[in-house]
């Protein structure tokens, strides 16, 4: 609609923020006409019509079965266009128009704002199934009539309220008609039912709906008082009530056609199951998370423990080895306590990989700096969990064996999402190709030593790190000289499942 009303149109940009409104809220309109409706906006040079917006009505049959957005149509073919447009007022044909042997009544609203028409409403009533109305028709076609009056007004829609039209009620949802006294007209066959299963033994027609309601759905203090003016349409609002362990959500739209108040539409439905369905997902949610703030409570106790035992062993090769398993217990514990935070089993790793990187250079402090560059994104707890690991080890090797005492050196963690590398591909051959993270661990050691063979090495680290990479995220594992010194170790993982 914009790209259009910029084109051929001479509207300004509040004027099109008023079409933007009125399309969001016109799907009303068109269920309690049975009619479908297309928007025309006149052109900057005034000798065409434009339609920007379209909308076809859930409760009957469509006039237009094909798409009239972007339509351009000379002024005169269409008289009431030009009747609306230039007197400001809502023209209806007296004879219908016969388009592929279907009748159509054809009515024209002019579209007001700020005292000046911007457009015009083309209702468009299929009348082939045309039949006598019952009450719960001539109550939708009085509202839709009074809708219109206000639109051709400049009174509707509400500028302040608008509503999500992806979950208010709906006209099909329940619908009740109010008086000027907030005394009930009309109550469709959904509208009654709702307010039976909050607890209402009675029928509707003739009760005050505010007052009915508080008594339903009985809350305390000054808020009782704003829930009877609430259901009693005096202004535009949408809430929710809750009685009989029955939930109703409620959008009241007062009426005045003519600027006095007439009454007041009021659209509801059950959504008792819906909340109950948010209130167990948020249940889960919230079971998760603790159960994995557990997990990271109790990994802590383990790796304190550990660190305990560290402290009473007298061998110096038992102490390292019991505070490698606090590192490895750690940052399991660091994946946990970021999924603790979270609404999904996703976490953002970047933040995970920077603690990563201060735990394991307590090892060495001062002497060589750890840093990261380009960033993993958010990963699957399924694949966080093991990567930690893998970086810990990883990470933990380069400082203990490429670095001797007292020397100062540089490891660089690297990370970049993407397609396989090459190498990556010729050696998973035969496997398809899946968005992948390439991650690498650059330091400027020593290097590897001479004829080092990683299929052969007997480092639990490195067998550790294999089994993880290889078997547990069905990824590729290589450690080879850097290019300007050092070692440069590189994971090339699949963000799909791709297990062997």
């Amino acid at each position: 609609m914009n790209d259009l009303v910029r084109q051929h149109t001479a509207l300004g940009e509040a004027d099109l923020d008023w079409l933007h409104l009125l399309v969001s809220e016109w799907q009303l309109l068109s269920d309690l006409s049975f009619a479908d409706l297309v928007l025309w906006v006149p052109t900057s040079d005034g000798t065409r019509y434009v339609s920007v917006a379209q909308m076809r009505p859930n409760t009957g049959p469509t006039s237009h079965q094909d798409d009239m957005i972007g339509h351009l149509v000379p002024r005169g073919r269409r008289p009431l266009l030009d009747s609306a447009l230039d007197g400001g007022r809502i023209v209806r044909e007296g004879d219908p128009e016969w388009r592929e042997e279907v009748p159509v009544r054809v009515e024209s609203i002019p579209v007001r704002r700020a005292g000046r028409v911007l457009g015009v409403i083309a209702r468009n009533t299929n009348l082939l199934t045309v039949r006598t109305p019952s009450r719960l028709e001539l109550t939708y076609l009085q509202s839709a009539s009074d809708l219109a009056q206000m639109i051709a007004a400049g009174a509707f829609p509400f500028v302040d309220q608008q509503a999500d039209t992806d979950v208010s009620p709906r006209v099909g949802d329940g619908l009740i008609r109010l008086d000027a006294d907030g005394l009930v007209q009309y109550a469709s066959p959904n509208a009654l039912s709702a307010y039976h299963r909050l607890g209402l033994a009675a029928d509707l027609v003739g009760l005050h709906l505010g007052r009915t309601t508080a008594q339903l759905a009985p809350v305390r203090g000054p808020v009782d008082e704003s829930l009877v003016k609430l259901a009693s349409g005096w202004a535009p609002r949408e809430t929710e009530i809750e009685g009989n362990e029955c939930v109703i959500q409620l959008r009241t739209i007062p009426l005045n056609p003519k600027g006095n108040r007439i009454g007041s539409l009021v659209l509801l439905r059950d959504v008792t199951e819906l909340r109950r369905r948010e209130r167990e997902l948020l249940t889960k949610d919230a079971t998760i998370r603790e159960i994995h703030h557990r997990v990271k409570n109790n990994l802590q106790t383990v790796a304190a423990l550990l660190r305990l035992q560290a402290r009473r062993i007298d061998s110096q090769r038992g102490r390292e080895a019991l505070e490698e398993a606090v590192r490895r217990v750690g940052s399991i514990a660091i994946v946990h306590e970021t999924l603790s935070q979270n609404l999904d089993e996703r976490v953002e790793f970047d933040a995970i990989a920077d603690r990563v990187l201060a735990m394991v250079a307590e090892i060495s402090p001062g002497r060589v700096e750890g840093r990261r560059s380009g960033s993993f994104g958010i990963l699957d707890a399924e694949v966080a969990t093991p990567l930690s690991m893998v970086l810990t080890e990883v990470l933990q090797n380069a400082l203990e064996h490429g670095f001797g005492p007292g020397e100062q050196g540089a490891v660089e963690v690297g990370a970049v999402r993407g397609a396989s590398s090459s190498a990556a591909h010729s050696a998973h051959s035969g496997r398809s190709s899946h968005p992948r993270l390439i991650v690498t661990v650059q330091d400027n050691g020593k290097g590897l030593p001479e004829g080092f063979d990683l299929e052969r090495t007997s480092s639990l680290g490195l067998q550790i790190v294999r089994t993880l990479v290889e078997g547990e995220l069905g990824g590729l594992f290589t450690m080879a000289p850097g290019e300007d010194g050092g070692t440069r170790v590189t994971f090339d993982i699949p963000l799909t499942s791709e297990k062997r």
